[in-house]
């Protein structure tokens, strides 16, 4: 068997895998009986059969034949009382909650309130949120007037206007359970999280003018600008004079002056791990840290804003999931963005992940194709060369801790696409979100 066929054969193989993982993690809920419900019934069904029946053992007989009818009469109990209970919170769910916004890693009430229900015979009734993402959901007992409020707690940022809940009715002895979902209307913006960002670099873009020389600049002018080699430079730059005394490889540079545009573009580019990235422009945002007036845009969104109120939907809304709660990537939109701005007379700041992924070959086309100028501002979790936890360590760990935990890149990968986009002149900077600090192109603090 060929090479193709084989890899064509594995392919199917995952596909199959994830459809099947898929469908047994959205039936799972809906099944009847727990793992120890399971594990009772069929103990319950081997005794009987090779002691009750076989060897006549009285006692064995009247045990198993219980446990079967505790298990049958659980099975009853919570499947009618749950069928009841739906019927009931229909009315309870159809109508809306007022508009909520939100910030990732923090809780935050829905005005979702709940009777205690404590007139559910040997039943616990208990229920989390789904849908637009899998939320954190704790319910609490306001003692004021017994009843239960809903709180819940999202990772990422989203936008969404309703939630889906999944509601679980268990009985007291966890043999079965009987869940079914329901959604309700309600406004959701999750906007990302700034981390501990207290200052950025001046992220304001620049145009050819009479003004401040800009080192990222084409080779024009006299060669005033003096930075250290990199890879792909020209030997004929290099200063072999001062090579020669301190043993440290330096080039020479064309200046170019450059002023500040009247009108600043602003990017999000929606990747593997773009969290940090939406919450540096937030910050950038909110903070005037790309001047003023500016217009803004987003991936999964045509809409543009030149507020801030009218941003941060555009900045939660570019993170979409599907209906499993998976996140999708949105098509590349920085192209449709630069023509309907009219790029050629505006500078643009570009927020992207520090994540390589199919955008960076799409975002080095579209800084090859158009004059620019343009800033890239990479953003990250953490800069880290330390192995992956393990896997009890993970399971320890939160799902939102877990997920910020794996976005921290190591310097070898930073510092390649760094590298990368800076060669095509843009310019670059690395902004890392739990620690606040920024960084050059050769990862030395700005």
């Amino acid at each position: 068997m060929s090479a193709a066929s084989h890899h064509s054969m594995g392919s199917r193989w995952q596909r199959l895998q994830r459809w099947a993982t898929a469908r047994s993690t959205h039936l799972r809920p809906h099944f009847p009986f727990t793992v120890a419900g399971l594990a009772v019934l069929a103990m319950a069904l081997l005794a009987l059969q090779g002691f009750g029946y076989q060897r006549m053992d009285l006692v064995v007989f009247a045990l198993t034949v219980c446990a079967l009818s505790i298990v049958i009469f659980s099975v009853l109990m919570v499947t009618v009382t749950g069928l009841l209970l739906r019927r009931r919170l229909r009315r309870l769910v159809g109508t809306s909650l007022p508009a909520c916004q939100a910030e990732a890693g923090f809780p935050n009430e829905t005005g979702f309130r709940m009777p205690a229900l404590a007139w559910l015979p040997l039943m616990t009734l208990e229920w989390r949120v789904t849908a637009p993402d899998r939320f954190t959901t704790v319910n609490r007992i306001n003692p004021d007037d017994n009843s239960v409020d809903e709180e819940i707690t999202p990772w990422r940022r989203c936008r969404s206007h309703h939630l889906v809940r999944l509601f679980t009715l268990r009985d007291v002895l966890g043999l079965c359970r009987f869940s079914w979902r329901q959604s309700q209307q309600m406004p959701l913006l999750v906007l990302p999280q700034t981390g501990r960002l207290r200052t950025l670099p001046v992220l304001r873009s620049m145009e050819s003018e009479d003004g401040i020389p800009n080192p990222a600049g084409r080779p024009e002018g006299d060669r005033m600008d003096i930075r250290r080699y990199a890879a792909g430079d020209s030997v004929r730059d290099i200063m072999w004079r001062v090579y020669a005394r301190n043993r440290h490889l330096n080039v020479r540079l064309a200046e170019r002056s450059v002023f500040h545009t009247e009108r600043t573009l602003a990017y999000l580019v929606t990747g593997d791990a773009d969290e940090a990235a939406a919450g540096v422009a937030r910050f950038a945002l909110t903070q005037g840290a790309i001047g003023s007036p500016w217009v803004f845009g987003a991936d999964a969104s045509e809409d543009t804003a030149s507020s801030v109120a009218a941003a941060l939907p555009l900045l939660a809304g570019s993170r979409q999931v599907n209906a499993r709660a998976q996140p999708v990537t949105p098509d590349y939109g920085l192209d449709r963005f630069l023509q309907r701005q009219g790029s050629a007379q505006s500078a643009c700041i570009i927020f992207a992940p520090a994540t390589p992924g199919p955008w960076t070959q799409l975002l080095k086309r579209t800084l090859q194709s158009n004059p620019g100028p343009f800033s890239v501002v990479f953003s990250t979790d953490g800069i880290s060369d330390e192995q992956p936890a393990p896997w009890w360590q993970a399971l320890l760990l939160a799902s939102g801790e877990q997920e910020r935990h794996q976005d921290a890149q190591s310097t070898a990968t930073l510092r390649q696409l760094m590298l990368e986009f800076h060669k095509l002149g843009a310019h670059v900077v690395m902004v890392d979100r739990q620690t606040g600090l920024s960084f050059d192109q050769f990862l030395k603090r700005v």
